[in-house]
């Protein structure tokens, strides 16, 4: 898919690796939506920053446990773009609990945040995405590669390397895998679905650097990633047509120790 001129939705890109994955989209050339949930005057310098690249920025303060706050955000792309091609599932939270603390409500928490927005974001960006091919009677045939849309789910190194300090985190990234996988088969062939697992790519804001060069060390590559390693894995699997259902694992082979 050629990104330039395509419209984006980044969920969580207010600040951090949403942010980041959110400038590059722009750098492309696609217009960004992006949401958040708290970090409101990161927002209003991000879309700042997007729209300094010469495209269209917008955001929008988005609980996405909310299902009418995500129908709210779809309807709002819809009527300043009229179209969505591109969907980064981004916004998850990552609470760090003993298991027999863990609470019916942090369960919930972690579930309703990282799997179940996220699946419901991708249901309704995949109505818009799918809207003028609909309308046209389209739908049955094999799309251009150029109107293909795209969704790329973040989840994290913890889908395949269970963390048992973070169960319910763990739980849902693996659970977020899965839905990429039965996206990918459910909306083929006119949307691809990917995901991306990154490991360690943005230090802890409680970590030292120490900390920090430690984890990275434990890796085959022997140092930690970086936001730009995971953009540049977005930006891949947007522009390539023929992947669809896969797991993208980023984490300078520590998965392999």
């Amino acid at each position: 898919m050629e990104i330039r001129h395509k419209v984006a939705l980044v969920t969580g890109g207010a600040h951090r690796l949403g942010k980041s994955i959110a400038l590059a989209l722009a750098s492309e050339g696609a217009s960004v939506v992006i949401t958040y949930l708290t970090a409101a005057s990161e927002a209003a310098q991000t879309v700042g920053e997007i729209a300094a690249r010469g495209v269209e920025a917008m955001s929008m303060c988005v609980d996405q446990r909310d299902t009418a706050a995500i129908d709210t955000l779809l309807a709002a792309v819809r009527e300043r773009f009229g179209r969505l091609d591109i969907l980064v599932n981004n916004a998850a939270i990552m609470e760090r609990k003993p298991i027999f603390e863990i609470t019916p409500e942090d369960w919930d928490r972690s579930l309703d945040t990282n799997l179940r927005g996220p699946f419901f974001v991708a249901q309704a960006a995949a109505r818009l995405m799918l809207r003028k091919r609909v309308e046209q009677g389209e739908t049955g045939a094999n799309p251009a590669q150029d109107e293909q849309g795209s969704i790329v789910n973040i989840a994290d190194l913890a889908a395949v390397r269970p963390w048992p300090s973070y169960l319910a985190h763990t739980v849902s990234k693996s659970g977020l895998v899965a839905l990429t996988r039965a996206l990918a088969v459910a909306l083929a062939p006119s949307i691809r679905v990917n995901a991306i697992a990154p490991g360690s790519v943005l230090k802890p804001r409680d970590w030292s650097d120490e900390q920090w060069s430690r984890i990275g060390a434990r890796a085959p590559l022997s140092r930690p990633g970086t936001p730009e390693d995971v953009v540049h894995a977005v930006l891949y699997l947007i522009r390539s047509p023929f992947i669809t259902g896969q797991l993208l694992v980023l984490d300078g082979g520590r998965e392999l120790r």
